[in-house]
């Protein structure tokens, strides 16, 4: 009876704490989407109150704002999600190599790409921009994915190596014994494993891109512009500020990385961690 008390009461404790922890990080969000409907703090008030009729207007006044918005915010799109398929497909057999490999510095190369991934963005835009200068990808839009593909490769493969290394090799093995050659033991008996893993790098790499500022910021002169630089121009100095059509647009902005995460949580819940079978490998 005692332990039972207990365990409700320690459920309730980690229930409280996930609910706080939760509003923490939704305040900002909840703060914004206020914004956005022009209900704004009025801070001169003793105690602070809200100001402001709510109403959808300020989201139709984001295109007299910033008129390429809507461009913009497919430029976004395209780059970040055709990013990340090109970091998880080139990574993915970077990772795998890296984990069936036994040879002296394994460990050390394994963690080089995290430090590699811990590096300020400066550090890869500098020779990025230079090399995109001399193929001529500056201010275009395969340069800027390109760039961002690479900036978070690194992190991919140490992702994808920490799953990889976890899984058994006896079906590879099989698969090898059967002739089967390293693209198929990739596609075949590899990939149905380590599928949710994937899914949820390719999610993640590309929340990852989509919110990269520097790198479009610096390979880019106006001609190709992400989300991330649009918005930036709201808090320029050379116009006045609109914090609630500013908002509208942060919350418009968020309509496709909310649709890929309620895309993928559906993709992930239907994948199961399980051992392939003779179908898979044949």
């Amino acid at each position: 009876m005692v332990g039972c008390v207990s365990g409700r009461r320690e459920a309730a404790i980690r229930l409280l704490l996930l609910v706080a922890i939760t509003a923490g990080f939704l305040l900002p969000l909840a703060w914004t989407a206020l914004a956005s409907l022009g209900v704004l703090p009025d801070n001169s008030s003793r105690p602070p109150s809200w100001r402001g009729r709510a109403t959808l207007d300020h989201f139709s006044e984001i295109g007299l704002a910033e008129p390429a918005f809507w461009q913009e915010l497919a430029t976004s799109t395209v780059a970040a999600l055709v990013a990340a398929c090109v970091t998880v497909a080139v990574s993915f057999p970077a990772a795998f190599a890296l984990a069936r490999s036994r040879f002296p510095g394994n460990r050390t190369l394994t963690q080089a790409f995290l430090v590699l991934a811990s590096l300020p963005a400066m550090a890869y835009v500098i020779p990025l921009s230079d090399l995109s200068r001399r193929v001529h990808l500056i201010d275009t839009l395969a340069g800027v994915t390109l760039s961002e593909a690479a900036v978070t490769a690194p992190l991919a493969v140490f992702v994808l190596h920490g799953s990889l290394a976890r899984l058994t090799t006896e079906w590879e093995e099989a698969a090898v014994i059967d002739g089967a050659g390293l693209a198929r033991i990739l596609a075949r008996v590899v990939l149905p494993v380590a599928a949710p893993s994937v899914a949820a790098t390719l999610l993640v790499m590309f929340v990852l891109d989509w919110n990269l500022l520097l790198v479009p910021l610096v390979l880019t002169s106006g001609e190709v512009k992400t989300i991330p630089v649009a918005l930036s121009d709201f808090f320029t100095f050379e116009r006045e500020l609109d914090w609630p059509t500013a908002a509208a647009a942060l919350i418009v902005s968020l309509a496709p990385l909310a649709a890929l995460v309620a895309l993928f949580h559906q993709a992930l819940e239907s994948f199961t961690l399980r051992a392939p079978t003779s179908t898979d490998i044949g």
